[in-house]
């Protein structure tokens, strides 16, 4: 379980195919602090960490997890937003966040407003995904509020702090995200559907 607010930039460092499977290795700080075996969300995919050497530590991505995410599109060089799993009794300042993409967006506008920035996804609706005006939605991993929600877009407002510490900044039109929707508009819209 995470929040969405992001600990730290990682850097791509190894992409290695191992059958369908896809080792990623990732040079971060925190990688002196992560054990064998936790969970650390890359990009908002929740993966586990099966070695580390010196500052990098490496995950693997199964091809269910490749399928449905941007990290079959990462190169060598990339920059990935790196979040530990919460502990019990922190304080939960984003929202709640399982690190389960629902499904990949394509950023389709960028914008400055005087001192932030405007970020437009579009999304395939046929999967049932929806976002709610003022909720939440997770980009890459990053916990954030919808603005202008429609059936199949969005945008996000990102200050100054989020555009520096995440790879928000590396965006531009076309850039591919992942989403997790809201896990509590998720079941209301599913009780919804069954008429409960």
């Amino acid at each position: 379980m995470f929040t969405g607010i992001i600990e730290e930039l990682g850097t791509i460092v190894s992409l290695h195919a191992d059958q369908e499977n896809l080792d990623i290795t990732v040079r971060a700080a925190l990688a002196s602090e992560v054990k064998i075996d936790q969970s650390v969300s890359h990009n908002g995919v929740c993966l586990t960490v099966v070695s580390i050497q010196d500052d990098t530590y490496t995950v693997t991505a199964i091809k269910e997890t490749l399928d449905k995410t941007n990290l079959s599109t990462l190169k060598e060089g990339a920059i990935v937003n790196l979040e530990r799993g919460m502990k019990v009794g922190d304080r939960l300042d984003g929202h709640i966040v399982q690190g389960h993409v629902d499904q990949v967006a394509k950023c389709i506008a960028i914008s400055e407003a005087d001192g932030s920035w405007y970020y437009t996804f579009s999304y395939d609706p046929s999967l049932s995904n929806i976002t709610i005006e003022k909720g939440s939605v997770t980009v890459n991993g990053v916990s954030l509020t919808v603005v202008n929600s429609k059936k199949n877009e969005f945008s996000v407002a990102i200050i100054p702090f989020t555009y520096e510490h995440t790879n928000f900044n590396t965006f531009e039109t076309g850039t591919i995200v992942n989403l997790e929707f809201d896990v509590i508009g998720k079941y209301v819209q599913r009780i919804t559907q069954l008429g409960l």
